[in-house]
Order: structure tokens, then sequence, then C-alpha cells
């Protein structure tokens, strides 16, 4: 095999080297964040979950790490009240299938050069997320609980147990009340 470029989307593995350096042009990845935020395997999920106001898509030159090689691209997107992890998944896959188009002619030509990802910037990591990380924990803020069943809709989802039984969270809203007021 000789291929001239590589691009990975939503692949979940770290390449081996030898991967990595079968393509003249190396291995390009369409990450969903703006890396160095949320570097892993559930971006999405994470910025949801964390009350992120925006996120996006990146494009990068991969390198032997998790999700830090230099950026070809960039291009952001707020983040709605009712974005779930799935809604917004399909918002980022159209803005990076757009984004990569735009990227590649320049990258192949050589107009576009790789820059390191800005490290004024601090790196987070979003884990790969496991069922049992949909369980509502009542003790936590209603903001919180509202973007987790949010973040985990569709995958893992986000349950509680009622009356013996796994009752699924498939929408939440948090609602804040004032306390009444004593008048005088």
């Amino acid at each position: 095999w000789q291929p001239d470029l590589i691009v990975v989307a939503a692949f979940g593995q770290i390449l081996r080297s030898a991967a990595l350096e079968l393509p003249r042009s190396g291995c390009i990845n369409v990450h969903a964040s703006l890396l160095p935020r949320w570097r892993g395997a559930a971006p999405i999920q994470a910025a949801i979950l964390h009350g992120d106001a925006e996120t996006g898509v990146t494009i990068m030159r991969m390198d032997p790490g998790l999700d830090t090689g230099p950026v070809l691209g960039q291009r952001g997107v707020f983040i709605s009240p009712e974005d779930t992890a799935g809604t917004l998944s399909l918002r980022l896959a159209i803005l990076g299938a757009e984004l990569l188009i735009d990227t590649l002619p320049g990258y192949l030509s050589g107009e576009i050069k790789p820059l390191p990802q800005d490290t004024a910037i601090e790196s987070t990591y979003a884990p790969m997320l496991k069922k049992e990380e949909g369980l509502l924990d009542f003790s936590q803020p209603v903001d919180a609980l509202a973007r987790r069943v949010r973040a985990f809709n569709p995958w893992p989802g986000a349950y509680t147990q009622w009356d013996g039984q796994v009752l699924k969270v498939h929408r939440a809203h948090a609602v804040l009340s004032q306390a009444p007021r004593l008048s005088d």
C-alpha cells in the first residue's frame, strides 16, 4: 500500500507508527472539538457535560500522541441549550466534512502548514464513556443533571431507578425556582 494520505474521523483508536508513516502526506484526523480542548474519545459529550458554550471541529495531522498533532484548520459552533450529543454530532459531522474539503487542497499543495496546538489553551481529556456514567445522581445541581441527560443522549443514555425499575431519561430542563418571600 502506498497511499498519498489517510483521513480518519471518529476512529477511536491511536494509529500505530507504521500506519502514521505510511502515507507521503501523513494521516489527517477530523476531530470533534477545538483542540487542545477535549482530546480523546468523547469530546462532544464532554463539551455538553461541562457546560461549554462553544465547540467545533479540528483538522489535524496525526502524530503518535492522543489528539496532540499540529492543526491544519478549525471551525467553531455554539452549543444550543437544546443540543444533545446526537444533534451536536450531526452538526459537527457536516461542519467537519466541509472543513476537510476546504482544508485538503491547501494542505496538499503546501499552502497550509501544520501549526502546533495552542499551548495557551489548557488541554483537557474526554475519556471513552461507560454505560454506568448515565446514572443520574440527584444530589447534583439541576443544571448539571440536565447537561448529563443531554450529553448522554443517545448513548450511553441517562437513567435512574424508580420503584425497582430502570427509568430512562431522554430529556431534561433545569428549572430554578426562587424561595417565596415573606411579606411585611
